[in-house]
């Protein structure tokens, strides 16, 4: 180019006048071209030799709803089934192609402790297809897609689905222990006397339920009490996390408004309505949500009901294969699973902060920056913990006196986080945000022509999970 331009001013005092636009143009062209092309050098992609890669063909997910609403009839096999059922019709890949079926889930229903198997025999797939259910709280449907990858990668599987499922609205009470074992005795008893002599040991208080466990069996700690320490400790006011948490709300009702959470699918309940979309949506006002008293650390506390997630019923499914195998069938995937990690830290003060922890080491491994990352995707337990990871992603101090690193990775820009809304807004059934997640990052990558997305979560027990996702080309 240098000869080029040399030559170009060497002739302009021969040129004519027209000739001389004509050089000007010339040398404007030139360095437009090369200006355009530094602009939009494409970044590169995250595929290994020799290693499969592995894609998103497409995901759904129920209606998320609050718990005692709609779904409140209902089983959790029975919202997995229609999530698969949902996944079926959209993609219309034959049952007999799926190799496997995984599913997340956090509190059990005693009856179908493997959901997984139930919702997929009741969505029709075939009994020679093997299922199972993983549980690691708030990130089990992460879970239950690594695994799917792990397969894939391996080669034992070429289509698996992965998917996960929460039902809040009938959730297992048992009889104490002192009544279970009495049950139990008595069932033994064979006689009328032991029978009785069982029965005389018998206390009114026998009769007092025994609920699910809400707080950490580590530390006897509920996950808003948690929540409210946190926030406290990195000075995060009760203003902060109310207008956060309308910032979440607003940005779903607007997604909602303009049919972008395409991976709603509709489902006919049982004996009611079909339900089309998310009813935990609700956009408020700051002075309203001031009114509310704190939920957990009174009174005093700055964590409520308007700045948490809320108990919700949904189901969610992706279907996850090789890419060779994804075009072979002549499908064209919505996104590639690339490096993910899995974090764990101090389950008493450091609860909530998987994000911060797993977001520079999964960065790390993918030999990408923060400035890469075109769409976050982060979990909202509530919206002391997301402010609390936002600022501590952003702390030198607390890189290095906590995470043993020499720099913060930095703070996710808020005009690439949770553009769509959040599980604030839009609803956290523990088993099934994973793929939520999952989902709306591969769908934003591809509405807003961006490349990389990374999905990040915390859990109970002080764990944490980031992945990051590729955009399929167009």
């Amino acid at each position: 180019m240098t000869s080029l331009l040399t030559y170009t001013f060497k002739n302009l005092r021969n040129t004519s006048k027209w000739a001389l636009r004509f050089c000007k143009f010339h040398l404007f062209f030139l360095f437009k071209i090369r200006f355009e092309s530094s602009q939009t050098k494409s970044k590169k992609t995250l595929a290994k030799p020799n290693i499969r890669n592995i894609v998103v063909v497409d995901g759904v997910r129920t209606p998320f709803l609050l718990s005692g609403t709609s779904y409140k009839d209902l089983m959790p096999h029975d919202l997995a089934r229609a999530a698969l059922s949902g996944l079926l019709h959209r993609t219309s890949v034959p049952k007999d192609v799926v190799d496997y079926i995984i599913f997340g889930t956090v509190i059990q229903e005693v009856k179908t402790s493997n959901v997984a198997r139930e919702a997929a025999l009741g969505a029709g797939f075939s009994d020679k297809t093997p299922a199972h259910t993983v549980t690691m709280a708030c990130i089990s449907s992460n879970q239950a897609m690594t695994t799917a990858v792990g397969l894939i990668a391996s080669g034992q599987c070429d289509v698996v689905v992965a998917g996960g499922v929460e039902l809040m609205s009938d959730i297992p009470i048992r009889h104490s222990r002192k009544m279970r074992k009495m049950m139990l005795d008595l069932n033994k008893a064979k006689t009328l006397a032991q029978r009785l002599s069982v029965i005389s040991k018998f206390r009114l208080n026998f009769l007092s339920p025994e609920l699910p466990a809400v707080s950490e069996f580590s530390t006897s700690e509920t996950m808003g009490h948690s929540a409210d320490r946190l926030a406290a400790a990195f000075a995060i006011s009760r203003e902060e996390q109310d207008e956060y948490a309308l910032r979440s709300h607003s940005l779903a009702k607007r997604a909602q408004d303009e049919g972008l959470l395409s991976d709603v699918v509709p489902f006919k309940v049982p004996g009611r309505d079909t339900v089309t979309q998310d009813n935990g949506i609700r956009p408020s006002s700051l002075d309203q949500m001031a009114k509310l008293k704190p939920a957990f650390i009174k009174p005093y506390g700055t964590v409520t009901a308007a700045n948490s997630s809320f108990l919700t019923d949904g189901a969610s499914a992706v279907l996850i294969m090789a890419e060779e195998k994804a075009l072979a069938m002549g499908y064209k995937p919505k996104a590639y699973l690339r490096d993910f990690m899995y974090v764990s830290q101090d389950p008493k003060d450091q609860l909530l902060l998987g994000p911060t922890y797993a977001t520079p080491k999964v960065l790390e491994k993918a030999g990408l920056t923060m400035n890469d990352i075109d769409a976050f995707e982060f979990h909202e337990a509530f919206s002391g913990q997301i402010l609390a990871n936002l600022k501590a992603m952003d702390s030198d101090w607390f890189a290095q006196n906590y995470m043993g690193r020499k720099a913060k990775v930095g703070s996710p820009p808020l005009e690439k986080f949770n553009t769509w809304g959040g599980s604030l807004s839009l609803g956290h059934p523990f088993g099934a945000t994973g793929c939520r997640l999952v989902m709306a990052a591969a769908n934003r990558l591809r509405k807003e022509g961006g490349q990389y997305g990374l999905v990040a979560a915390c859990a109970a027990g002080g764990q944490g999970h980031a992945m990051i996702v590729e955009a399929y080309p167009k």
